[in-house]
This record gives structure tokens, C-alpha cells and sequence, in this order.
């Protein structure tokens, strides 16, 4: 971000690196650990030469070693069940205090094992008794100033013998049945699942006919026992599904002459139905009983539903200590801007009293009502910079969402920059976007949301609001845009900031967590067209059961992530960090991908994140990608090349979804985020290289293109890419649209020659093909800040095709203080950028 200070970088300390320690002998043990050699992963590792394997590698000169907080843990893969009789811990200087040894069948669902407090380091030698497959050193008080730091964690017992074949109980016992028709009152769906053959259930006297069950999550299959009443099949299929709508063909029997039969099946199912399509008699299908077997070998399942982890915050009104919990959250996050932790405050639907929410790096808070209003704050949600000395160009990585607020003075402040959406939020009274003492600010976004008051942006640069209201608009720096917002103002960029659009083109609200009495959902917002205003009270979409959807935590394995998907599972990313060994492949239609507190992904050994197959209607939204060290070709890639299906009425949607290259350290791609499907919908990401932190440099964390657009049909609404190596938006689909757009060229280009090619100095920050037909755009500013060579003259700012489907309305080019120039603002027309004096050169309509 422009006028930022590089020093703000956070600093590795040098004695963290090389303390000095005394090493003691190793426990001994009769056995080789069950633990020596497998698979281990960590919170976190202080640095690439203290990694989590090296705590399992039998080699008492190799360590793990964490961050320095309280909380963090480690974990190893048993790779099998066992019966664990003992932990050793051996641990180097920087120990920890208190802490658990806990176990789990699933990586996910936690056993304590034994419980240390008042710990004194050295060798720590646990008896314990528990099965399980996973355990863990959960740290909760370090001894030192600096992380947890093991040289081994040995786990020793006795792996599980193996029980294999087909389990004789019945999971289909008393699970919810429903069926196409039944008889008649009497003989209902569920009298088939209640162990009773004296009752049954009987269908409508026509074919086809159906009877399901739901066993509550996916089963690995193996067999169905069907008690056939004298009104029995002649021909059916057993079928199972994951989802309760696509459905596999398990067996399909013919000519069957009723009574009792078993038979043997084979896959993973939550849901099992028989699907009749020839009768025995004249009348309908009637069964005694219907019993479903699952395997006892292979791969257990992965579990939907479950509890949200230690970093979601859920609150009531009457939650003791709430402020101290929202003050406690953020003194740790308010400066931690390439910090490990992530938290997520979850607000059951009431009433909040004399409450200021001050939302810190990866921190989101969330109302889990189903409409804003039935989560009221009377206080604030607040958003300030006081951290860096009243600069807001930086606070990056946050969100407020699903909320009512009165602000105790009448105006909340949610002075951000990019990556930090306001969404679905009622404030009764005004909003204040610039920070206290109307220092820097350079943001933001707002969607779906009610000002009553005036909104006043201040020194905010840019800003993009869609489909809501505001009681007014004080200002605006550069570049303000508005699609869809009832009280806007008016277009005046020719001499002003605002471009205004009457509705949004196509748009289709982020889904969110709620409670549905005490259950958890979550809501998937149906598509709106022309849009104007906010979506709720009255939403249209659809409500998922949280135990439609695999709950991911840190420690998650890739592998684990792709299982869940594979039997039909959607993702819930609780806050946290997770490094993926294989790309998460998303191919089922309709999968909703959501993260909390900006979960984030980290792809690593340069595999890409996460790909999703050509498909409609997938949601992804709420979640960061960060590259790893090692080169990603394309850290999130949706539909695949030459992608050609029809999405229109079910478009894929990626909302705050964010890409970040480096800063947390040294990062590469070729490409951050590449579209090839047709009909999607971006709206709201921030696609950055980064400019500052660790790891920055040309070639450090070099990535040539932020957004490659080769899909048609694409909308993208609150466009932020900034700083990539050649173009930041390069756009070849046909017929693509983008409302609002934001961009700084890269700061760190050594020289002219650099980024010179095909005859121009500088890469276009928004480049539409040559061989595009059709395209159109509105409000889109680029800025320079070459600060490695001031001396550069970019030749333009925007590169699109001549031609009467080509439309450009509201752009605009600045040079941040002279630290570069550009000589046009699109192809050649627009004024050249005007020395040091920060003022927009503009194009108020191209060609």
C-alpha cells in the first residue's frame, strides 16, 4: 500500500535462532517408539530448521521448535490405531510449563491423557492408557519468553490388532426414513428402521417407488438385508449417496421372489435407499425391515459436524467478561500483522450492551443470527491505527459480518485498508471510515449492509460499496464506486471520485454461519439480478446442517480435506494455519468452501492450494491463500482449460477470498488465482504481492500475473490485485465485466529494462487481450510507487483492444509523490501523470 513504512517488517531475533542449551540423554525405552519416523505436523515451527518431523526422528541433535505463544501444539500420526502406555517428552531449554497429552481416533475430537502443570523441563516420562491414532502436546503456559522447543516426543504401546469384515449391528437402527409415498398412516417410512417386524412400511400401489435412510454420516458400505412383506420387489436397485442427491448403483437385483435376502455391497454412503422399479404383486412395496452393515476395515469416514475449536468465540449477553474477552484477542492481534494467530467471535442472537469490539489482524466478528438486526450491539465494532501511528494503509485481514450496531457516540469507525469486508451489518447512526486523527487510509469494501447515518470516508483513497443503503456520503479522495446502493451519490468522476451504477449486474450474498434454535447452519444466499438495496430481512437460499460439512482444524491433513469432499462433505475452515502436502480438489457441484477468522492455506513443496473442477455453483469465500517457499504454478485455479459449460443460472462465486505472495515470508507463483470457467463471480478479493514484511524482493517472491481471466462471462465486483511481477489483471474471456477495481504497480522493479516488453515500458495493471471482442468496466484507478527506481515511465495504465464491444468508463492513473510515472492512463489517450503533485490523471469514457 502506497506512503507505508518498510519498517514495520516484523524482525526474526537472532538469539531465538541459536540458544544455548544442555542437552539431556534421551529416555530410555525397550521398543522404538510407535511414533519414530511418522508423520508429525505443528501450530507452527520458529523456523525451517526446527520443523515438527524433527521431534519424531529418533536423532537426539534435531528439534521442533514453536512460535513464541502460549498456544500452540504438536502432533504425530500414529498411522494406525494403537494402545498408548507411555509419552516421553525431551525437552530442550525453552520447555513447556503446562500442559496436555491428549489422543484421537480422527485427528479432530480430543481424549486428555494426563494433564502437567508446574513442569521443569528436561525429560518428561508419562504413563498413560488410551486408544487412538493421534496424539498430541497441546501447550497452554510456556516456562521461557521464547516458544515450546521438544528434541523428541516418543510415543510408546501396542498397535490394535485389525478386526476385519462386515459389522453384524445394524446402522440403519431408528436413523430418520423418509420414502416417495406410503399407504397410508399406518405404515410409515420409519416402522422399516425400528427393529419391530411386526411393523412395516408400504408403499403406493405404482412403480417407481423409493425408502431411504439417512445413517448420519458416511459409511463405508458392506452390506443390506431387505424382510420383504408379502407385497414385495420383483426388480430394484440398492443405492447409497453422501449427499441425499447424486446417487450410486450398489447392486441392482432382478426377478427377486420376496421374503428375506442379504447382500453383499460395496461403497461409501450416508444415505441408503432401495429404488423399486418392478413390483412383485399389485400392490405397492412393503417391507418388515430394511437393516444397512458397514465395514469395520479400511479407512474410517470422515465425521461431519462437531465443535468449532478453541479459536471460535462464542458469546451471549450474558457471557462473563465479554469486553476482557474482545480486549484480550486483540491486544495479541492488534499489531500482528504477519502473526500466526487467527480468531473468530461468534455473537448469538441478542441484545450487547456498553460493548467496543476492537478488531484486530485475523480477527472476524459475526452475529449468528439469521438477519442482522437479531444481533444488537449497543456500543461499537471498531476498527483504528493506533498501532501505526495513526496510519490505516495497513490494516489489512479482518472482517465484521451479520450484526446490528448503535454506536455510543452516534458513528462507528472501521478505518481499514484492503482485505477487511463490512458485510450484512445495520448501523444505527453514521460510519467514520478514516482513523482517529484522519490519518492515511487506503480501503475497502461494503456489501449488503444499512447506514441510516452519513458515511463519511475522509482520507480513505478508494472505496466499493454494492447492494445497500446509506443514509449519505460525505466524500471521497480518488476513486469511490457504488453499484446497487439506494442513496449513493451521483457520478461525478470528470470531477470528483464517484462513479455510481443504478444496480449491481449479477450478484449473490457470502453464505455465513447461524443458529437455528441451537443448531449450527449454514445459509447459501441465492443469486440476485440487478440488484439494488440489502437482501435481508426477507433472504432467499437454502440452509445447510453443520453435519453436512467436514469441520476442519489445524492439523487437518490434505488428504483428510480431499476425503471429506470425496464423500460429499462441504468445509468449515476454523480459524488457524494449514500447510497442504496435495492440492484440495473441489469437483462436486453446489460445494460450499467457507473459512472463519481468515483461515488460511498454506500450499507447500509447490503444489497449488486448491482447484475446482468445471462444475456449478461452487461458494468459496472467507479464507487466505498464502504461497509457500517453493514455486506454485497456480495457487487457486476454477475450471480447468477450455472450460466451456453454461453457469449462468448457478454461478461459482470466490467472496473475500484472499491471495497473498510473501510477506510472511519468502513466497513464489506463476499465477495467484486463474479462471477458466464461464459465468463467475468475484466479488471482493485482494490478490497481493507483497510489498513489505519478510520475504520481499523481485525475485524473492516473484509471481508474473495476479488474475488471469481466460473464462467467459466473468463478473468481478471490489477487484483489489496489486504488484505482480508482469500484469496484475491479464482478462482474455469473452464478454467479462468488472465493477470497481484497485491496483498498485510493483514498488520493487530494479529498472526500466525489468519491465520492459513487446516494445512498451510496464505491464498494463488491467490488460484485456487482443483478441477479445467484448468487455466492459467501470471505476478502475492504478497507482505507481516505484521506490527501487523512480526514474520509470510507465507507458499506461490500462491495455485494451480497439473495437465497438470494448467499453471503459471511469479510469484513472496516479503517481504516489513521483516515485514513477505514467505517460497515458489507457492504450495512449489520457494525460500523462503530473510529477509529484498525487493528482489522478482520468479517462472518463474509452474508446
Amino acid at each position: 500500500m502506497r506512503l507505508r513504512s518498510l519498517g514495520a517488517a516484523l524482525a526474526v531475533t537472532a538469539a531465538l535462532l541459536c540458544l544455548p542449551v544442555t542437552h539431556p540423554p534421551a529416555a530410555a525405552a525397550a521398543d522404538t517408539p510407535l511414533s519414530q519416523g511418522r508423520t508429525a505436523t505443528a501450530s507452527s515451527e520458529e523456523n525451517p530448521g526446527t520443523t515438527a518431523p524433527a521431534a519424531v526422528d529418533g536423532d537426539t541433535g534435531t528439534r521442533w521448535s514453536s512460535a513464541a505463544t502460549d498456544d500452540q501444539w504438536l502432533r504425530v500420526d500414529l498411522g494406525t490405531t494403537a494402545s498408548v502406555t507411555q509419552v516421553v517428552l525431551d525437552w530442550e531449554t525453552a520447555y513447556g510449563k503446562d500442559y496436555k497429552v491428549q489422543i484421537s481416533d480422527d485427528g479432530t475430537t480430543w481424549t486428555d491423557l494426563k494433564s502437567v502443570t508446574g513442569g521443569d523441563g528436561g525429560t518428561d516420562t508419562l504413563d498413560v492408557s488410551g486408544q487412538g491414532r493421534y496424539i498430541r502436546m497441546l501447550g497452554i503456559h510456556r516456562a521461557t519468553p521464547w516458544g515450546y522447543s521438544l528434541w523428541e516426543f516418543q510415543v510408546f504401546g501396542t498397535p490394535a490388532a485389525t478386526q476385519p469384515g462386515c459389522d453384524t449391528s445394524d446402522a440403519a437402527r431408528g436413523r430418520p426414513a423418509t420414502a416417495s409415498s406410503t399407504e397410508n398412516a399406518g405404515t410409515p417410512a420409519s416402522a422399516a428402521f425400528d427393529g419391530d417386524t411386526h411393523t412395516r412400511w408400504s408403499s403406493q400401489a405404482a412403480d417407481p417407488q423409493w425408502l431411504q435412510v439417512d445413517l448420519g454420516s458416511v459409511q463405508d458400505l458392506c452390506g443390506i438385508d431387505l424382510n420383504w412383506e408379502t407385497a414385495y420387489g420383483k426388480d430394484f436397485q440398492l443405492q447409497a449417496s453422501t449427499d441425499g442427491q447424486t446417487w450410486t448403483t450398489l447392486k441392482t437385483v432382478t426377478g427377486a421372489t420376496g421374503g428375506t435376502a442379504s447382500y453383499d455391497v460395496s461403497g461409501p454412503g450416508r444415505y441408503v435407499r432401495v429404488h423399486g422399479t418392478a413390483r412383485g404383486t399389485g400392490y405397492g412395496y412393503s417391507l418388515w425391515e430394511f437393516a444397512v452393515h458397514t465395514s469395520t476395515t479400511g479407512t474410517p469416514p470422515v465425521q461431519g459436524g462437531g465443535d468449532l475449536g478453541p479459536h471460535v468465540i462464542v458469546v451471549d449477553p450474558s457471557t462473563p467478561n465479554l469486553q476482557q474477552k474482545f480486549d484480550d484477542v486483540f491486544r495479541q492481534q492488534e499489531s500482528a500483522q504477519f502473526g500466526t494467530g487467527r480468531y473468530q467471535f461468534l455473537l448469538k442472537p441478542g441484545t450487547y450492551n456498553g460493548v467496543n469490539a476492537q478488531i484486530g489482524f485475523y480477527t472476524s466478528v459475526s452475529g449468528l443470527g439469521l438477519n442482522p438486526d437479531d444481533t444488537q450491539i449497543n456500543g461499537d465494532v471498531t476498527v483504528d491505527a493506533g498501532w501505526n501511528a495513526g496510519n490505516a494503509t495497513q490494516n489489512f485481514w479482518r472482517s465484521a459480518e451479520n450484526l446490528a450496531i448503535r454506536p455510543s457516540n452516534g458513528t462507528d469507525r472501521w478505518a481499514v485498508a484492503q482485505a477487511a469486508p463490512f458485510r450484512r451489518i445495520h448501523v444505527e447512526g453514521g460510519l467514520n471510515l478514516a482513523p482517529n486523527g484522519y490519518g492515511w487510509a487506503s480501503g475497502g469494501y461494503i456489501a449488503d449492509s444499512k447506514i441510516d447515518g452519513t458515511v463519511g470516508p475522509y482520507s480513505q483513497q478508494q472505496w466499493y460499496t454494492r447492494d445497500s443503503s446509506v443514509g449519505g456520503w460525505t466524500n471521497g479522495v480518488w476513486n469511490m464506486t457504488f453499484s446497487g446502493v439506494q442513496g449513493a451519490p451521483a457520478t461525478n468522476f470528470d470531477s470528483g471520485p464517484y462513479t455510481t451504477l443504478d444496480t449491481t449486474p449479477v450478484s449473490r450474498e457470502k453464505p455465513f454461519l447461524y443458529l437455528d434454535g441451537s443448531a449450527y447452519k449454514v445459509f447459501v444466499p441465492a443469486k440476485r439480478t440487478n440488484a439494488r438495496g440489502v437482501s435481508w430481512p426477507a433472504d432467499a437460499g437454502t440452509s445447510i446442517p453443520l453435519d453436512r460439512f467436514y469441520v476442519v482444524k489445524p492439523g487437518a491433513t490434505a488428504a483428510t480435506i480431499d476425503q471429506a469432499l470425496d464423500q460429499g462433505l462441504d468445509l468449515l475452515f476454523t480459524p488457524g494455519i494449514y500447510h497442504l502436502d496435495r492440492t484440495i480438489d473441489i469437483t462436486r457441484p453446489d460445494t460450499v468452501v467457507l473459512g472463519l477468522g481468515l483461515a488460511t492455506l498454506v500450499p507447500d513443496n509447490g503444489v497449488d492450494a486448491m482447484h475446482v473442477a468445471d462444475v456449478d455453483g461452487v461458494r468459496l469465500a472467507g479464507f487466505l491463500i498464502d504461497a509457500g517457499p517453493v514455486k506454485s504454478d497456480t495457487l487457486l485455479r476454477i475450471g480447468t482449460p477450455g472450460s466451456s459449460a453454461d453457469h449462468a443460472a448457478d454461478p461459482t462465486t470466490m467472496q473475500d477470498v484472499f491471495i497473498r505472495v510473501g510477506g510472511a515470508g519468502p513466497a513464489l507463483a506463476t499465477d495467484a488465482v486463474v479462471i477458466d470457467s464461464d459465468d463467475v463471480i468475484v466479488d471482493h478479493t485482494w490478490i497481493w504481492r507483497a510489498d513489505h514484511g519478510s520475504g520481499v524482493g523481485w525475485e524473492t517472491n516473484r509471481a508474473d500475473y495476479g488474475l488471469r481471466v481466460d473464462g467467459d462471462d466473468v463478473l468481478a465486483t471490489g477487484l483489489f490485485v496489486e504488484h505482480f511481477n508482469k500484469y496484475d489483471v491479464y482478462w482474455s474471456g469473452e464478454r467479462g465485466r468488472t465493477v470497481f477495481f484497485q491496483n498498485e504497480k510493483a514498488y520493487d522493479a530494479p529498472n526500466a529494462a525489468a519491465v520492459t516488453h513487446d516494445g512498451s515500458v510496464g505491464y498494463a495493471a488491467y490488460k484485456v487481450a487482443d483478441s477479445v471482442t467484448t468487455h466492459e468496466a467501470w471505476g478502475l484507478g492504478s497507482y505507481c510507487n516505484y521506490t527501487a527506481d523512480p526514474g520509470i515511465v510507465q507507458d499506461r495504465g490500462f491495455q485494451v483492444p480497439a473495437g465497438p464491444g470494448i467499453r471503459m468508463h471511469d479510469l484513472m492513473v496516479i503517481s504516489l509523490g513521483g516515485k514513477g510515472q505514467y505517460a497515458h492512463v489507457v492504450n495512449d489517450t489520457g494525460p500523462a501523470t503530473s510529477g509529484t503533485s498525487t493528482v489522478p490523471s482520468k479517462v472518463t469514457s474509452f474508446p
